[in-house]
């Protein structure tokens, strides 16, 4: 059976540099890397008494392990802006986590190489655990400043609304 139905020629599995990371309705600007998204569930052992040689496992809680968002460092306010909901320094007793906006959906696209959308996956309400605002800075350097936001999230689910598209074709010129 072929891997991809839309496309059964294609044998090469997607590459991991094409995507975007969406909240609050619009994409968030320079984000260069994603860390995985993953989840585990705790396995349950039990066993009857009447057989002592034999356990038994069933599922227990399941978690999922945050993410961290990497980008370099710009005027763009969203990173700050989200992790400051979560705790905002000189905002005042009581004031400094904002409970009512605290959690959000976020969106992660996996494009293809011509920058067709191929998977998309919802991550349901995220909040920012952690921080960092700048990296270690050395004047002998010579890289990217880079912001990082570590989000705790209640699950992700593939939309499998998203069917593959029809990918593009390019006929050799003649001549």
């Amino acid at each position: 059976m072929a891997e991809f139905s839309k496309n059964p020629d294609r044998f090469d599995p997607y590459k991991n540099f094409k995507f975007r990371v969406k909240w609050d309705g619009r994409y968030v600007a320079g984000v260069s890397s994603v860390s995985a998204l993953s989840r585990s569930t705790e396995v349950v052992e039990h066993r009857e008494g009447g057989d002592p040689n034999t356990v038994h496992k069933s599922p227990g809680q399941t978690t999922f392990e945050p993410i961290t968002l990497e980008r370099g460092v710009t005027h763009d306010k969203a990173f700050e802006q989200w992790a400051n909901k979560s705790f905002n320094h000189g905002a005042g007793l009581g004031s400094e986590v904002s409970l009512g906006d605290l959690r959000k959906p976020i969106i992660i696209e996996l494009m293809n190489v011509a920058g067709q959308i191929v998977i998309r996956y919802n991550l349901t309400r995220c909040w920012v655990s952690e921080y960092q605002a700048l990296p270690d800075l050395d004047a002998g350097d010579n890289s990217i400043a880079i912001q990082t936001l570590t989000l705790e999230h209640e699950g992700f689910q593939r939309d499998y609304a998203l069917s593959e598209p029809e990918q593009p074709t390019y006929e050799k010129p003649e001549g």
